[in-house]
């Protein structure tokens, strides 16, 4: 995207020098902000997410709104970015909610929770159906102010170093598993481990851990994750379409020029669809590769699925009766979902199960 089309794309441009070109220089001023995240540089779809809104920031500013990224660990780590953002440490930061899942559980609920919502109807209750609202008014107790920055799509069940057929099978397995669909198969006799992506293969590797869910077919084939756990199992119910947000200081947010929030939050909306797009271009090729190195393919068994679903819908009722903020968000996700997924079923779904199945006719 070019800087000037992006410029007004945002409503920024001087259509008919409405603005004096001057009174736009006035009103940039030069600001330098640092971005940790919670990935490593070598997953490019998602410190890629990062990177890019940092680009179009700079981009549609004649840089001088400079965003320096990091990926986790480089200055601060993976999992205490809303932390250093917190405190203004950092001004900005990349990251998923649900890792916060342990300072309240409401955090879970701005990324995925367990059979959440899909990608498409997640982000249209964030934008237009309250939840960027909920979540801020939420988030203003942290001190932070959240912005959508990007989408994985349904992600994968994760990497088992033995095939899991039965609930039985569950119990007493140590699992990596993110935020608060831990608390779900805990549940169900797991072991909930909390790692960052960058620890994860040594830890699979060396038997730490018996399983670890990560995102799909392009990041885990870069991790490795084939080579020390070949059962691959689908579908990541507890992800079904996680939004990540860029979390901003809200003082820092508050002192911004008015130009330089909505380039910010449009830079977070390009970054958003940009993720998804490169999700849906990368995953299906780097599952074949998977496939063809020895990864074997499984879905979770209807009981399993069954069980899960029955433990995530009560830990939900049992969080939301003793957490005001928790109950308020997830009755909104929660009926905005039921009304996507009552028109989904309708034409989305009928059409892509029949394209699906005549995919190489």
């Amino acid at each position: 995207m070019k800087r000037r089309d992006f410029i007004k794309a945002t409503g920024l441009g001087v259509a008919g020098a409405a603005i004096a070109a001057p009174a736009i220089a006035q009103s940039m001023p030069e600001l330098k902000w640092r971005m940790p995240t919670s990935w490593p540089k070598s997953l490019d779809t998602l410190f890629g997410g990062a990177d890019i809104m940092a680009k179009v920031v700079a981009e549609a500013t004649d840089n001088k709104f400079q965003i320096q990224t990091f990926a986790g660990g480089e200055i601060v780590p993976g999992l205490q970015v809303v932390d250093a953002v917190q405190n203004g440490t950092c001004e900005i930061g990349h990251t998923a909610s649900y890792y916060y899942f342990g300072k309240d559980p409401t955090f879970a609920l701005g990324s995925n929770v367990a059979f959440g919502p899909n990608m498409r109807i997640n982000q249209a209750w964030y934008m237009l159906g309250g939840g960027r609202d909920l979540l801020n008014a939420f988030y203003k107790n942290y001190n932070c102010i959240s912005l959508l920055a990007g989408n994985t799509g349904c992600q994968m069940g994760g990497w088992f170093r033995k095939e899991i057929k039965t609930v039985d099978d569950l119990k007493g397995l140590k699992m990596r598993i993110g935020g608060f669909a831990g608390t779900v198969m805990q549940k169900l006799g797991v072991v909930p481990q909390q790692i960052a992506g960058g620890d994860i293969y040594p830890a699979l590797e060396k038997g730490t851990i018996d399983a670890a869910e990560w995102v799909g077919p392009y990041d885990d084939e870069k991790l490795g994750f084939v080579k020390v756990a070949p059962h691959y199992y689908y579908p990541g119910w507890w992800e079904s379409g996680p939004m990540l947000l860029a979390f901003v200081n809200l003082d820092k947010w508050n002192a911004l020029p008015k130009s330089y929030q909505a380039i910010l939050e449009h830079a977070g909306h390009y970054a958003n669809n940009w993720m998804m797009a490169k999700y849906d271009q990368v995953n299906p090729p780097a599952l074949r590769k998977l496939l063809a190195n020895g990864a074997k393919l499984h879905a979770f068994s209807q009981p399993i699925m069954e069980a899960c679903f029955k433990a995530a819908k009560e830990l939900h009722s049992e969080v939301a009766q003793k957490n005001a903020n928790f109950k308020k968000v997830h009755d909104s996700i929660t009926q905005f979902s039921t009304n996507g997924y009552e028109w989904f079923q309708v034409a989305e779904i009928a059409n892509d199960s029949f394209l699906a199945r005549h995919a190489h006719d």
